[in-house]
């Protein structure tokens, strides 16, 4: 291992899969593999469809087609390496290839949740304020709303990558099989409290996404109450949106809660599906349930794939 300045190393090694045997990771090749496809396949398919019915250009589904777009973004920054370090058996990443990774992975997060509040707000005036649903969500409206769950957290994630990268680090060893700022300032032999404070502003400033779209529900809920129609709009827009609210905030909640104080205790497998769950859980089953639950967007793909069969 090769130090720079006392601090940098070289590579990281990735023990997450340390344990497994060559069988059992050409197992999970072959599954990790399968659902990667059906993730971009997914995906790319709601992305296409929204984009080309003209009927779908609505701010929901543009929405929607971001959150499906910023799935193809965080899972890119995994499955790939995931998959060459299963077929390979070689568990390291260079460090800069580790914090590349790391921000990629958890600024898809932090946009996640970005999407959510926009896609709750959107909702909100729908359902609440219909009357004055076109005059709030005009086009540059929407172009604000499509370019703001990128940019904070974007911003966001690099200042906590540039302090990350401050640390002086006594170790090259990540108890998981992907890069994490939390992961890595555990091999610190240096101070962590500006990196700590900064991720729990982070930490707080989400949560208060979190708090504005269960407000917001809160609103809808009470409107809805009122009319027949209003009960079943939220039935059909709002329950997949809470469903990705609850998924990813879960999984998270895991990863964070693992990352930071996670045992030695725990297996081994636990701890790695608990670090997985939300790479794998809400890029595929977020479109599948959108996908079911939306009447348009759903007559809208049935349309698409019968096209697609007369020209095959």
């Amino acid at each position: 291992m090769e130090l720079k300045n006392s601090s940098r190393v070289s590579l990281f090694s990735l023990s997450g899969l340390e344990d497994e045997t060559k069988e059992t990771k050409h197992f999970l090749f072959s599954v990790t593999l399968i659902c990667y496809l059906l993730i971009v396949l997914i995906n790319l398919t709601l992305i296409l469809t929204i984009l080309q019915e003209k009927s779908l250009h609505e701010p929901m589904y543009i929405f929607l087609c971001n959150l499906c777009i910023n799935a193809l973004y965080g899972t890119a920054g995994f499955y790939p390496k995931f998959l060459s370090d299963l077929l390979s058996g070689h568990d390291v990443i260079s460090y800069e290839g580790c914090f590349l990774q790391a921000f990629v992975i958890y600024s898809n997060v932090l946009c996640d949740y970005s999407i959510l509040t926009v896609m709750a707000f959107d909702r909100y005036v729908a359902i609440c304020r219909p009357l004055q649903y076109h005059s709030i969500m005009t086009n540059q409206a929407v172009v604000k709303f499509i370019v703001f769950p990128w940019v904070p957290p974007l911003l966001c994630e690099g200042v906590l990558i540039f302090l990350s990268q401050r640390l002086n680090l006594c170790g090259s060893n990540i108890e998981k099989f992907y890069c994490a700022n939390w992961s890595i300032a555990r091999l610190s032999c240096s101070s962590t409290i500006v990196n700590n404070v900064v991720g729990y502003i982070v930490i707080f400033v989400y949560l208060a996404h979190v708090f504005f779209i269960l407000y917001s529900y809160i609103k809808l809920i009470r409107t809805c109450l009122k009319s027949t129609e209003n009960r079943r709009k939220f039935m059909q827009t709002c329950l997949p949106h809470l469903f990705s609210l609850t998924n990813v905030t879960v999984a998270v909640f895991f990863d964070v809660m693992y990352s930071r104080y996670g045992s030695n205790n725990i297996p081994q497998r636990l701890r790695n599906f608990l670090a997985l769950e939300f790479l794998v859980i809400p890029p595929l089953l977020n479109p599948i349930i959108y996908g079911i639950q939306l009447t348009k967007l759903r007559h809208a793909l049935l349309r698409m794939h019968k096209k697609v069969n007369e020209v095959t």
